[in-house]
């Protein structure tokens, strides 16, 4: 009967010290294994390899571009058409030697934030997910409806606007920065000056 009890102690013995290995060994390569936590159908490590620093792109969309990005959560993921400075410049009247300064600063940042909400949609749209000779809708912020395409030589084209650099990378913005401003018609008579220059 001794003999018994000894050799079944010895089984459950060995059977507790192989199950003790197995649940240490499943912990340390469970903790080896690198993130893959889905976000949006895609993986953060493929986010972060695809970021670009802020200093690598800052000087390259402007200071009103900046701007108008520092307005969206660090944390959620949009695409953002931006004006050029250009386009800032001559469909806004904005320029930096004067709307970035003393009071004309608060009604600067209220006139980039009116456009953000048409310029921006919650959702990555990258260069590559537009088809040649289909175009897409999208509802911005603001409810406005964008339409993206492409033209005969590939460029895209938001509501009849140029695209001069796509896919640019903030962390999970995806920017695209156009020749023009998006806006709907009310808000376009509201920045238009009340006069004729050449007058």
């Amino acid at each position: 009967m001794r003999r018994g009890y000894h050799l079944k102690s010895s089984i459950a013995f060995v059977f507790f010290v192989v199950f003790l290995c197995f649940i240490s060994l499943l912990i340390i390569t469970m903790m080896k294994v690198p993130d893959i936590i889905t976000s949006n159908g895609s993986m953060s490590f493929y986010n972060n390899m695809n970021s670009l620093k802020a200093s690598d792109n800052y000087n390259s969309i402007g200071s009103f571009g900046n701007m108008m990005i520092n307005m969206l959560p660090e944390d959620l993921t949009f695409t953002v058409f931006l004006p050029s400075e250009t386009a800032f410049e001559r469909d806004l009247r904005l320029n930096t030697s004067d709307s970035l300064v003393g009071e004309k600063m608060n009604d600067t940042y209220a006139l980039i934030s009116r456009v953000l909400g048409f310029s921006a949609i919650p959702r990555v749209l990258d260069s590559t997910m537009v088809s040649a000779g289909k175009e897409v809708s999208y509802d911005s912020l603001s409810g406005f409806e964008l339409f993206v395409s492409k033209d005969e030589g590939g460029v895209l084209v938001v509501n009849g606007v140029k695209l001069e650099r796509v896919d640019i990378r903030r962390g999970k913005l995806v920017v695209h920065v156009i020749d023009g401003v998006i806006m709907d018609a009310e808000f376009e008579q509201s920045v238009q000056p009340d006069f004729d220059e050449d007058d």
